[in-house]
């Protein structure tokens, strides 16, 4: 799975078809592309591309964003009194009025929930000063940003977040229990605002994320919480290629609004996360919601050998006792996923892994969702080994197999594991989260 040294496996790019429309250089023949799609910065798709030799220009570009996305395209330029020809303007466009998308970003700005972003981190300090830097870059101004330092093993993360709290009002905690979900109730513990937001120490933050959280609460007033997109920000190997394939915004929910409540439950069950509802790494819960379901599982999540899923635990949870979620595409984090050969094959378990351990504690917390679980097992065993299913069906025929069976042999250890971390997880409780 190596790529020449220098030559990523994909490139990654975005275009604002209201403004200039670029070309798309190839740094070699049948490359493929992912280009974020906006309009009046509004994200509405992304589209897939495979690069000739000499790239695209930007008059082939056009045309290939309009033939995926010419439905939307035309319901954006007509809002805002543009009429629509077919065809975009290679040099952008001057709208009569402003786009209703623009026009409600005031409104969101205004009168949205007061927010603390937590980051958890552990020994990323390079890393983190970019997530951080892009937070404290935001328009949305009802922002707390708080920085919790799980189980370091030096200063450095202390010392990034002294240096950039010079001239931003950043909180540092310490979490001496070592585990994603110690951090993330730390989080909750220290913070003041209705709302509390995560973006993970390895991503950066679109320049409007915080006010796109915040819309999914406005416009969606009853949500306890709101999701958003994650975007690749690098596809230099083909590990990192493979992920996003098994994983993509573009096989998962897309761009289209969902709202997941107690109405919704016959359509997807909030034990069978397959889209995601959302992930921990773009996601934001109230406060009241997070007290409802008693926080995250120490049982669950990074740091753990449950590995993952914290988050899927609590959003279920959150529909279980009868709340709402909202995926709003718009609010967008970019992630760096790791670039190791190596790495592929033990996050796929991991992932598997989690899973089954999610549904493990789904089970002890709730012991009567058995019923349900049994229902659902033949759609869970169709997705997970035949094509016509959700989960095989949105993956490309070349798609390594050895990689599904690791995310398989994840999963049956799952209910093994999450017995061992609760076991772990009670042992820690007692520690104190500070010296």
């Amino acid at each position: 799975m190596s790529r020449a040294s220098g030559t990523p496996a994909a490139v990654v790019a975005e275009c604002d078809v209201a403004t200039v429309i670029p070309a798309i250089a190839a740094p070699r023949a049948d490359i493929r592309a992912l280009v974020l799609v906006r309009v009046f910065t509004e994200p509405i798709a992304v589209v897939s591309l495979t690069l000739p030799a000499a790239g695209l220009s930007a008059a082939e570009l056009a045309r290939a964003i309009v033939a995926e996305t010419e439905p939307q395209l035309r319901e954006r330029f007509e809002d805002c009194g543009l009429t629509w020809t077919g065809e975009l303007p290679l040099a952008g466009v001057t709208p009569p009025r402003t786009p209703a998308f623009l026009q409600s970003r005031e409104h969101i700005v205004r009168d949205g929930p007061a927010m603390t972003v937590a980051i958890c981190t552990h020994d990323r300090p390079d890393s983190l000063a970019l997530a951080l830097r892009s937070v404290c870059g935001q328009s949305y101004e009802r922002l707390r940003i708080l920085v919790v330092d799980n189980a370091p093993s030096d200063s450095r993360t202390r010392e990034v977040v002294a240096a950039l709290a010079a001239g931003h009002d950043i909180d540092y905690a310490l979490e001496r229990r070592p585990g994603l979900s110690w951090a993330r109730n730390r989080a909750i513990e220290l913070s003041d605002g209705e709302v509390v937001a995560w973006v993970d120490d390895d991503e950066y933050c679109d320049a409007w994320w915080a006010s796109e959280i915040a819309r999914g609460f406005v416009e969606v007033p009853q949500a306890d919480g709101v999701t958003g997109t994650v975007m690749p920000s690098e596809l230099e190997t083909q590990s990192q290629l493979l992920f996003e394939e098994y994983g993509s915004v573009r096989r998962q929910r897309g761009f289209d609004r969902a709202v997941f409540s107690p109405a919704t439950r016959r359509e997807q069950s909030p034990l069978y996360p397959l889209p995601p509802f959302g992930i921990g790494a773009n996601m934001a819960l109230r406060r009241s919601a997070l007290e409802r379901i008693g926080g995250f599982d120490c049982a669950l999540g990074a740091g753990t050998v449950s590995r993952t899923a914290e988050d899927t635990a609590a959003l279920s949870a959150v529909l279980m006792t009868g709340g709402t979620l909202v995926y709003q595409p718009t609010a967008i984090v970019h992630h760096r996923n790791r670039r190791e050969q190596d790495v592929l094959r033990d996050l796929l378990i991991g992932h598997g892994r989690g899973l089954g351990a999610f549904y493990t504690s789904m089970l002890m917390r709730q012991p009567s969702c058995i019923t349900e679980l049994l229902a659902l097992a033949p759609q869970a065993i169709k997705d997970q080994f035949f094509r016509s299913g959700r989960r095989l069906g949105r993956l490309d025929q070349s798609f390594p197999r050895e990689l599904l069976w690791a995310n398989r042999l994840g999963l049956v250890q799952g209910p093994f594991v999450y017995a061992r971390a609760r076991v772990h997880a009670r042992r820690l409780r007692g520690i104190p989260s500070v010296p």
